[in-house]
């Protein structure tokens, strides 16, 4: 079972927009919400809103540069979210796979004997 904090984390990613936000602050390093706003088809609001969710999971931090507020990637958090993302899918996988053995094996007891007519 997961713990709360990866229930958050979970939560923060399942948005397409949120993870275009993170995309975009990989690529450029660091950027203002203003800068973001530009690159997504949502307002400057919305990506700060994204942001602060972001932010409450440890994925993105925040600076003040003068009036502006820059956002970057923490490399470490992502590194263990996209871990712990790993972990879950090779756990998909295992349980994938039994229950693949257990249909297969199940169909193939339960052919179906050829009747005289």
């Amino acid at each position: 079972m997961t713990e709360p904090a990866d229930d958050e984390l979970w939560s923060a990613v399942a948005d397409p927009s949120r993870r275009r936000i993170v995309d975009l602050l990989v690529r450029h390093g660091e950027a203002t919400p203003s800068s973001l706003a530009s690159e997504v088809p949502f307002s400057r609001q919305a990506v700060s809103k994204h942001l602060a969710v972001l932010e409450a999971v440890g994925l993105v931090r925040h600076r003040r540069l003068g009036r502006e507020v820059r956002y970057r990637v923490v490399p470490a958090r992502l590194y263990a979210a996209a871990h712990a993302m790993t972990q879950v899918a090779d756990d998909w996988d295992r349980r994938l796979t039994a229950i693949k053995r257990l249909a297969e094996a199940t169909h193939a007891g339960s052919e179906p004997e050829a009747t005289a007519s």
